[in-house]
């Protein structure tokens, strides 16, 4: 593994030379320079994981060093090493960002105790940033009008409160645009919380979104926090919104009514500062004239709503996102890209990355051919299904149902329509007629697909 770079400034030769040496015996690389003026000449040409810099230098001081690297890199971790340690240099020194004060003469464990501080400290802070990138999301690729449309939606309405639902079929990016409006919003520095309602169970679902108190229910040992606590003065994301019961859109209109609400098993009432961004695949509407769903919930959560068009009807994107979504140093074949551009994509985003990362992998050397392309697009196409030549024998498709419960039946129809469609949940419950949530109760009544269903 790469060890981490110390910057050392240091006028007086001695103390130096002891500085390095005992900062190298820790297992770091140290470049060490005689003067402040020549530590920031050296900040402005190389990256360093820390500085360790003298207080009092000719030319530039300590705390000018700290101004430079401070600047360059704010989470950079800097040590102060002075004879003159006194209250009033230590005060003003961590009040301009240094991140601990060393006095002369350096004890050997002092110093190691406080360089594996600081160093941890500069680890939790880059762990921290990746953690957030990984839940926010990056940059979406826009390169249709349709998809420009709605990035000029999100900068516009991102800086107000107002509650955002986003449409769209799955796998179209909807919790991308999501995290867009988060990052465009004055909440950007507060959490960014995801809860998908169709993935927790209806006993568990109020918990999610509320927490609860020790001992409200079986298992309940402590106090827990829900999801609008953890949002707090930031972002709630509620996927697939309409599979909610009527019961839990009750309690969720009256948060957003309110901005309060009291966890399971508990009786003070909570209130909260959250912006709710919802997202579903379903048409609310149809369910709200189903009685399904209920219309004042609705208003309120369309304050402004987004509607994602699928991938096909896109096309300008196809190939700038596989490009986005391929391995570094691979390429398409300019017929590959065409496929790619060609193919309909039904499961939209989502299916367009997992096949460019598949072909990326498996691709013999750095360019991805058309041969290897059509090899995982097409199966299961109406371009394989085979072509029948003679007319087929009538097949009654019930009479080898005859004589099975209906219970077996409807659990054997659930697990080939789950494998049918890869095991993906949402698409098993829209094939069947049915929501969600009714397909995890059943896959619950069958234990031994539950799990593989996921």
């Amino acid at each position: 593994m790469t060890r981490e770079t110390v910057l050392l400034a240091d006028d007086e030769p001695l103390s130096r030379e002891f500085l390095q040496e005992a900062i190298a015996a820790l297992g770091f690389e140290v470049f060490a320079v005689e003067d402040g003026r020549r530590a920031i000449a050296v900040l402005a040409e190389r990256d360093f994981d820390l500085v360790v810099t003298d207080l009092k230098m000719p030319y530039a001081d300590g705390l000018e060093v700290l101004a430079a690297s401070k600047a360059a890199d704010a989470d950079r971790p800097v040590v102060l090493v002075t004879a003159h340690g006194t209250m009033h240099t230590a005060v003003q020194a961590m009040r301009r960002g240094a991140d601990d004060i060393l006095e002369k003469p350096v004890v050997l464990e002092e110093l190691e105790m406080l360089l594996t501080r600081v160093v941890e400290k500069r680890r939790i802070l880059r762990e921290n940033r990746y953690l957030r990138a990984e839940t926010v999301g990056g940059d979406m690729i826009v390169a249709s009008p349709a998809m420009q449309g709605v990035l000029d939606l999100v900068q516009r309405v991102a800086k107000s409160k107002a509650t955002v639902l986003v449409r769209g079929e799955s796998g179209t990016g909807k919790e991308r645009v999501a995290a867009m409006v988060h990052r465009c919003s004055d909440r950007a520095q507060r959490p960014f919380v995801k809860l998908n309602c169709a993935a927790v169970p209806e006993s568990l679902l109020e918990s999610e979104l509320f927490g609860h108190e020790a001992g409200a229910f079986t298992g309940a040992g402590k106090r827990r926090e829900g999801r609008f606590e953890l949002a707090d003065g930031g972002t709630l994301f509620l996927d697939e919104v309409g599979e909610m019961s009527p019961a839990m859109q009750s309690k969720l209109l009256r948060v957003l009514q309110e901005g309060e609400f009291e966890r399971v098993g508990g009786t003070r009432t909570e209130r909260v500062d959250v912006r709710i961004v919802a997202a579903t695949n379903r048409d609310l509407g149809a369910l709200v004239a189903a009685g399904r769903f209920r219309g004042d919930l609705l208003y309120r959560l369309e304050v402004v709503p987004i509607v994602l068009p699928p991938l096909r009807e896109r096309r300008e994107e196809i190939v700038p996102l596989a490009r986005h979504f391929l391995r570094a140093g691979a390429s398409f074949e300019p017929a590959a890209e065409e496929m790619l551009r060609a193919w309909h994509w039904p499961g939209n985003v989502r299916e367009l990355q997992n096949v460019v990362q598949r072909v990326g992998l498996l691709c013999d050397g750095d360019v991805v051919t058309v041969d290897l392309v059509r090899h995982w697009i097409r199966p299961g196409s109406d371009a394989e299904k085979p072509v029948v030549l003679m007319p087929a024998p009538a097949v009654d498709p019930v009479a080898a149902l005859v004589g099975r419960s209906l219970d077996a039946v409807e659990r054997d129809l659930v697990r080939r329509t789950l494998d049918h469609c890869g095991g993906n949940r949402t698409k098993t419950a829209e094939m069947l007629g049915i929501g969600v949530r009714t397909l995890f109760n059943k896959l619950q009544d069958a234990p031994e697909k539950a799990s593989s269903g996921r």
